[in-house]
């Protein structure tokens, strides 16, 4: 009985945390926070990242090229360390210009996400479906955010930070990635 009970609690979870193809309201309480591990794959173990694309915040169609070094990042406005890695990677963006940044909104209103990117002066494009998370199953925890996923330049996953990023971290995760330096 007890093993029936843990496992609907676990399975109400897992659903909550995933959205049906758009963009959700909730509140900072709804969220379960990484701890900021980082977790870089050995080339040799990465699993190929799933097709990515669908509109961004502002409107526009984009596609993932698995031919570049990618951050990804799971964001929403209301997520206090969401607002705390926002200028993190916004200024690693600026000044790394052969990694792409994209991010994805989850369960949050547009408005306020435009708001957001406006606030940290976002450059990078962000989605906004919440269905692109489920995809990521095995790699990304659909309720934790935020969780930042390296995608090489090969297409595969190489490396999962699940919480806030700090300069350093990212710092050290990418070149181990990308195996040269990246400006900090």
């Amino acid at each position: 009985m007890k093993k029936l009970f843990l496992v609907a609690i676990a399975s109400t979870l897992f659903l909550t945390g995933c959205g049906s193809g758009g963009v959700s309201k909730a509140s900072e309480n709804s969220f379960v926070s990484g701890n900021g591990a980082a977790v870089v794959i050995d080339a040799k173990n990465r699993q190929v990242a799933p097709d990515i694309s669908g509109k961004t915040l502002d409107g526009t169609s984009f596609t993932l090229d698995k031919s570049r070094f990618t951050v990804i990042n799971v964001w929403a406005s209301w997520c206090a360390p969401c607002r705390a890695e926002a200028p993190i990677f916004q200024d690693f963006a600026s000044k790394n210009s052969s990694i792409s940044f994209v991010g994805i909104l989850t369960r949050d209103n547009l408005s306020a996400a435009r708001a957001f990117t406006q606030r940290f002066a976002i450059t990078f494009p962000s989605l906004v479906d919440d269905s692109l998370i489920v995809k990521f199953r095995g790699s990304l925890t659909p309720n934790a955010i935020p969780t930042t996923l390296v995608i090489d330049n090969q297409g595969k996953i190489a490396a999962r930070i699940s919480g806030a990023v700090t300069v350093a971290g990212l710092q050290k995760v990418l070149e181990k990635v990308i195996g040269a330096p990246v400006y900090a």
